[in-house]
């Protein structure tokens, strides 16, 4: 089967070499043609699993598509010739094409085809380049915000923001997440900027600077709705806890289920908080005649349920 598939590309070559030839009665090449002709040899050779031979098919495309000016058709070749190269587990060029192919699709005009291969491009380098991806991502994001397409182009900045959360790089990200919530007030979607308030918050308390994440809660108030939410309720406990170095009360809130179940990246921010020169110890555990903010001391199982001070 491969063996014949590789015959029928090679024959495909053939024909696409005759339609570049000139001679009295013709004086152009058919680059159209041989375009067509490449393009058919290169799924042969794909679906023979002759990689190298189908990026190489493919590129030959591209070039003709190039000479007869169907620049779109061309970047369509060259992100093909980038999967190919995939197909090989050769990463970086691979996405190298296809980065190439998104600046062939923005001039040709067709910014959206550009910013949805930046995002396939991301996907594929995550698992081996968050750096990369993140940088693909905002890109992507950067073209759908240019074109209005805000939707769009916010759901692709979580994604970096997100990445930038995972490589601990959390100046960026609280940078980002806020450009996402001034998107989405944009698009006047309140409850993901709750959300993304709340994200804020257990950025800037991970960069060690408390009145930062004060002042996002502060400045969420305008939002209509925010004010006594339970996202709300739970920012303004958790900053209660961190202010008082109250250890059990910002235990309770991180491990709620409203922060536990936020994007994996966030949830882990939030079990990973900790109280800074809380020692270790709960506050209530330090106050044992007072016990809890009833008065009443708390029950021995509590206190070996929070032993550690894990928040």
């Amino acid at each position: 089967m491969a063996a014949q598939k590789i015959n029928e590309a090679h024959e495909h070559i053939a024909k696409a070499e005759k339609c570049l030839k000139t001679s009295l009665t013709k004086w152009k090449p058919d680059f159209d043609s041989a375009a067509s002709e490449y393009s058919k040899a290169a799924v042969c050779f794909k679906n023979a699993k002759q990689y190298e031979q189908a990026k190489d098919a493919y590129l030959k495309e591209a070039e003709y598509h190039t000479e007869n000016k169907t620049l779109f058709h061309a970047a369509k070749a060259i992100e093909q010739a980038g999967m190919m190269l995939k197909e090989q587990k050769k990463m970086p060029e691979a996405i190298q094409y296809i980065e190439k192919a998104c600046m062939m699709y923005m001039e040709n005009g067709t910014p959206d085809t550009a910013a949805m291969a930046l995002d396939r491009a991301g996907k594929l380098i995550e698992p081996i380049n968050l750096e990369k991806a993140v940088d693909l991502y905002q890109k992507a994001a950067g073209v759908f915000e240019n074109e209005d397409r805000l939707r769009q182009a916010v759901e692709l900045l979580g994604k970096a923001s997100r990445l930038l959360v995972r490589l601990r790089r959390l100046d960026e990200a609280a940078a980002a997440v806020q450009k996402e919530k001034n998107m989405y007030k944009e698009i006047e979607n309140f409850p993901m900027c709750f959300k993304k308030t709340t994200a804020q918050v257990l950025i800037h308390l991970h960069r060690g600077d408390y009145v930062a994440a004060d002042k996002c809660v502060r400045e969420s108030y305008s939002l209509p709705g925010y004010s006594g939410s339970e996202d709300c309720v739970a920012m303004e406990t958790l900053l209660q806890g961190f202010d008082e170095q109250d250890e059990d009360q910002v235990y309770r809130v991180c491990n709620s289920p409203l922060l536990k179940y936020m994007d994996n990246d966030y949830a882990k921010l939030a079990i990973s908080l900790r109280v800074p020169g809380g020692g270790g110890k709960k506050k209530k555990a330090a106050a044992a005649p007072q016990g809890g903010a009833s008065g009443a001391p708390a029950p021995a199982e509590e206190e070996d349920d929070y032993e550690g001070g894990l928040c």
